[in-house]
């Protein structure tokens, strides 16, 4: 892979970057903000690595920008702000994953691995079939025949999980801790199923989110 590294201390993003070349990743580093959304916009990377405080351009004005503008690299935003507040915003402004600082070198590694798993193999970056639906990942798209809903940036993050895993359950610590950073409201979870749902319904797709009482749910394609 080749991961973009956004990150003000030079010392930490050479670091990141020494480790991830152990993984057989190549990195692109860059210590200002600004910058390091041009280099962004320009693709080519597998996975965005983005401190929050950077000179230029902060952090979570980055993300919201790609965002925004249909970009749809894994971000993982990588700071040492640990207020619930800023893993919220983090979260929002678009980063799929909130690392705070100081991290283990496995766990970083592991979240990285997270991010970048609903890409999938082949090349297909941008979409994500099961059934009769289809996720387009650049434009937050879910279709099913001729009709498309818009998803949210949670939502979708949600939905490429579970069409990752069709068919196998996927508990509810594991939605938490890809799609909301290992942090949220207890309800949030069958809250956004809940909109998942009700889009399914919108889009007369066969396929159903199952929940599994104590274990988590299922995407299934139904009859």
């Amino acid at each position: 892979m080749h991961i973009l590294i956004v990150e003000d201390e030079p010392m930490i993003a050479q670091t990141i970057a020494d480790l991830l070349a152990t993984q057989g990743d190549t990195a692109r580093i860059s210590h200002r903000g600004d910058e390091g959304l041009e280099l962004a916009r320009r693709g080519g990377y597998d996975a965005l690595i983005l401190d929050v405080m950077l000179p230029g351009l902060d952090g979570f004005s980055v993300a919201a920008a790609l965002r925004r503008e249909g970009n749809s690299v894994p971000i993982l935003m990588l700071t040492a702000r640990t207020q619930v507040g800023d893993r919220v915003t983090g979260l929002d402004s678009g980063a799929d994953y909130y690392l705070t600082k100081p991290f283990s070198a496995d766990e970083l590694l592991a979240c990285i691995r997270a991010i970048t798993r609903r890409r999938g193999e082949g090349g297909q970056a941008n979409l994500l079939s099961f059934g009769d639906l289809s996720l387009d990942l650049a434009a937050c798209d879910l279709r099913c025949g001729g009709r498309s809903v818009r998803l949210s940036q949670r939502e979708m993050n949600l939905m490429s999980l579970l069409l990752q895993r069709p068919e196998q359950i996927v508990s509810k610590e594991e939605l938490i801790a890809q799609v909301w950073g290992g942090y949220t409201e207890e309800n949030s979870v069958e809250v956004y199923i809940s909109f998942l749902r009700k889009k399914l319904g919108h889009l007369g797709s066969r396929c159903a989110i199952r929940t599994l009482r104590t274990l988590g749910y299922r995407l299934e394609a139904g009859q």
